[in-house]
């Protein structure tokens, strides 16, 4: 199993070792992704997303497909081969784009109590020879979602629990998902008592699964939440509110 970022990342992990950032040319990809996430309806059999190349080098990438779940809070990922891809390994020329398909396999989530299915693609460039050139080569890993809607179902959605846990000095934002699809968290605010906004994060703040259940450390003191008051968030792009408290986290 492997753990996986929620959001498009680049790796720099020896950008600043040394100061060569300040010191060395560096090697941009041009690797774009579209559309950031699929949805298959239960009667649709595969979509496509698109890579693009819009650099001045080839790319060379390879995709590959993880079944998603949400245990114990956290992410995990297992290879499989409920999706498949096509092509899995590929490259592209400067200015040109390649479709890549998602092919579902087998049946759809079906039965009493089906809920969504989740996938992740990870698509990754693979480093290339830079011909000589000096300098660092950015490596870019992005995360597709891919949910797959239960046979019988015209649309999922989610219903969420929220709760805010005091753990010492800081607090921890627990949500649930009773819902029948995946909830994505975004543009998270809280708003106390007194009227008064305290911007959590601005872009996008996690996905919480049918089923699971999600917490997240917040970097906000404890006090900040004293009293209670209201969660402010996009879910799935739709702006929503929720009234929480802060509690003591029974041990």
């Amino acid at each position: 199993m492997r753990r996986i970022p929620l959001l498009r990342r680049v790796w720099l992990a020896a950008l600043f070792a040394g100061g060569l950032l300040a010191n060395s040319a560096l090697l941009a990809s041009g690797l774009q992704v579209a559309p950031v996430s699929l949805s298959l309806l239960a009667t649709q059999n595969a979509d496509g997303l698109w890579l693009s190349n819009t650099g001045d080098t080839p790319v060379h990438a390879q995709v590959r497909v993880y079944h998603w779940t949400q245990e114990g809070g956290e992410e995990k990922l297992t290879p499989s081969r409920g999706l498949l891809t096509s092509p899995p390994m590929l490259e592209i020329k400067p200015g040109d784009k390649q479709l890549i398909r998602v092919i579902r396999v087998g049946a759809p989530p079906n039965g009493d109590g089906a809920v969504e299915d989740a996938y992740r693609l990870a698509i990754d460039e693979l480093p290339i020879d830079a011909q000589g050139k000096k300098g660092l080569q950015f490596v870019l890993h992005y995360s597709v979602p891919v949910f797959v809607q239960p046979a019988g179902m015209v649309a999922t959605s989610p219903t969420l629990d929220w709760s805010l846990q005091r753990e010492g000095k800081h607090v921890v934002l627990q949500v649930a998902n009773r819902g029948t699809g995946h909830a994505q968290i975004a543009g998270l605010g809280f708003v106390n008592r007194a009227g008064q906004r305290i911007q959590i994060n601005d872009g996008l703040f996690g996905y919480v699964l049918p089923g699971a259940t999600m917490r997240w450390p917040l970097k906000q003191p404890a006090t900040d939440f004293t009293g209670g008051g209201t969660m402010e968030a996009r879910i799935n792009g739709a702006q929503a509110t929720q009234a929480v408290s802060l509690a003591d986290r029974a041990h």
